[in-house]
């Protein structure tokens, strides 16, 4: 029943019948080219090459084998402008094929880096990517190929503004969960998850919860200018020693059950616990440290690279300005912390206080922790489990950004739909779109320069970052008005959220969960332009 349903909406999304094949690949290739051709075209050209190896990367102290672009986890950064072409040769050095998808970006479709748009580069084999890069924001990269994106294969990608200024500093964090080299392989961590006998569910101990239900967003990145430090120090910081989330008893690397539970997430917060969890590239115990003086201004870019973890994050001791969601801005809104979603990312703008600070981003709902440290002066770090009490207080999630104007969508068209109903079968691990695994998918349809309604609707008993290649929408709120500009949103158990597309990037995309081990099993369908 749900197949036969979607289908239909999808077929009604284009308020017609099927559309006619013929002429259709000469027609999408040429509105591929002329999307290209209208975007900004500075005349700069940046270059890269990015190798996807086996490597051997040292966390902080645990030396891990895994895949990763070169020897460094995150890899490189990209940094482009507006309207620059971006011309990036990998050589794939792994063997396996192999892909780079550039998260976030409107660009063209068949530079997108996931299949059927953009063919896998065989073992051995070197592939270019060619692209314009249109918009500002924060952004990364990772490749689309079975299970990969749960390793090292990640690197952060940032396309600069130049009227967008008005900061001192840039901190770029990079937030992952880890398992690769030293606990099950994600391959192990799947077969235990599909598994017909899995493991029974962990002991179950409660802890109090501050938190409301709610959706999340997102924020960026890695430093460059960062340097690794163990000895960082931290001093005007104030501590909570009582984890502000429900979470499990559960050795990390258990897999097959929930994890734990949290309120923000609406109920399960994820399958796996993993052996660590990550600030660019590091564990707890080793930080990576970023200096800055006392009184600048520093915009934070925060990226949610995890596979089955959302982050909250808060810097003790200072409050954050929220400026952009997943690359577009918002009006300035002030919290304590963010919830940020797998994919998602959030630009935040603090004002540095002296002494050495630690940024801690809290595996929601897993009773585990990752971590940086800022230093501005002199001072001590408090222990690698230190909890600022910033956690607990203002909680920025999605509900609480408005893109501004300037960035505003527009309404969507009246009776225009595309219904995106997200399925879920724990006990056979079982993922679905609109009622299908991605095997058996019914593409929803679109023409060129439609409006629909995107209703993503969840009635299973987790949440799911849902992702669309190659655009933005723009969410909206439970009144109507406009929200924040998106291309993963959290969707929470028992949630429906709407939200308004432009359709202007003709081609075949895919919208999936951002659990990779989700939409690994199922949770992936396509966005079809048809002629």
């Amino acid at each position: 029943m749900a197949a036969g349903i979607a289908g239909g909406m999808a077929l009604a999304a284009c308020g017609e019948t099927k559309p006619q094949a013929s002429g259709s690949a000469a027609q999408m290739s040429a509105a591929i080219a002329a999307a290209e051709a209208a975007r900004p075209h500075s005349g700069r050209t940046v270059t890269a090459s990015l190798t996807p190896q086996q490597s051997q990367i040292d966390l902080g102290g645990p030396i891990v084998r895994t895949l990763a672009f070169g020897n460094t986890i995150p890899g490189p950064l990209i940094r482009a402008r507006i309207g620059d072409e971006l011309v990036v040769t990998v050589s794939n050095r792994l063997d396996n094929p192999t892909s780079v998808h550039w998260h976030g970006i409107t660009l063209r479709n068949d530079m997108d880096g996931a299949e059927p748009a953009t063919p896998n580069i065989p073992a051995g084999q070197d592939f270019t990517y060619r692209f314009s890069v249109p918009d500002s924001g924060t952004y990364w990269a990772h490749p689309h190929t079975g299970l990969d994106e749960d390793t090292g294969l990640y690197l952060p990608f940032i396309v600069d503004d130049p009227s967008e200024g008005n900061y001192d500093a840039e901190w770029i964090v990079v937030l992952d969960d880890w398992t690769d080299g030293v606990g099950k392989s994600p391959q192990q961590l799947y077969a235990e998850l599909t598994a017909p006998n899995k493991p029974s569910m962990p002991t179950m101990s409660t802890t109090p919860t501050t938190s409301t239900t709610s959706t999340t967003s997102t924020t960026s990145s890695t430093s460059t200018t960062s340097t690794t430090s163990t000895t960082s120090t931290t001093s005007n910081t104030s501590a909570t020693s009582t984890s502000p989330t429900t979470s499990t008893t559960a050795t990390p690397g258990a897999s097959g059950v929930s994890v734990g539970r949290s309120d923000l997430l609406g109920g399960d917060a994820g399958d796996i616990a993993y052996p660590y969890y990550l600030i660019n590239g590091r564990i707890p115990n080793a930080p990576t440290t970023f200096n800055a003086k006392p009184g600048q201004r520093i915009r934070i870019r925060f990226i949610n690279t995890g596979s089955d973890t959302a982050f909250r994050v808060a810097l003790a001791g200072h409050s954050m300005t929220v400026t952009h969601t997943d690359g577009y801005p918002v009006v300035p809104t002030q919290v304590d912390a963010l919830l940020i979603g797998m994919a998602e990312r959030y630009d935040v703008i603090v004002t540095a206080a002296d002494g050495v600070f630690p940024l801690v981003a809290l595996a929601e709902g897993k009773n585990d922790l990752a971590r940086a440290l800022l230093s501005t002066g002199a001072g001590s770090p408090p222990d690698p489990g230190f909890q600022p009490i910033e956690l607990t207080k203002r909680v920025g999630t999605i509900q609480m950004f408005t893109a501004t104007t300037p960035v505003n969508l527009g309404r969507p068209e009246p009776n225009l739909n595309l219904p995106v109903l997200l399925g879920g079968n724990m006990t056979q691990y079982s993922w679905t779109i609109n009622g299908e695994p991605y095997s058996k998918t019914n593409p929803l349809h679109v023409r060129q320069g439609q409006r629909p309604t995107i209703t993503f609707d969840n009635p299973t008993m987790m949440y799911h970052p849902i992702h669309l290649h190659g655009h933005t929408f723009q969410m909206l709120k439970a009144d109507g008005s406009p929200g924040a500009r998106k291309d993963t949103i959290i969707v929470l158990p028992s949630q429906r959220l709407l939200a308004v597309l432009v359709a202007d990037n003709p081609g075949t995309w895919v919208m999936h969960c951002h659990n990779t081990y989700h939409q690994f099993a199922g949770m992936m369908t396509r966005l079809d332009y048809v002629f």
